[in-house]
């Protein structure tokens, strides 16, 4: 798998602010949380034991936890 390729689904938290392209993508690591920069915030995301399958590749499940800002 080549680092590009999407392995993880990010799941649920403020649907405004990511778009759903945007929940498909690739993590590092696919058993600790995930941060992700949206706007002036973070969102956070943990691994759950959950996998959705998209194009025929397995997708670990990562359920929104909370938010946090970006210190000025």
């Amino acid at each position: 798998m080549s680092a590009n390729t999407p392995n993880a689904f990010l799941r649920g938290g403020p649907d405004h602010r990511l778009a759903d392209a945007g929940r498909i993508r690739y993590a590092e690591s696919t058993t600790t949380p995930v941060k992700i920069l949206v706007g002036e915030c973070y969102e956070h995301f943990q691994p759950t034991s959950e996998f959705t399958e998209l194009d025929g590749r397995q997708l670990r499940v990562f359920s929104w936890s909370h938010r946090t800002f970006v210190a000025e």
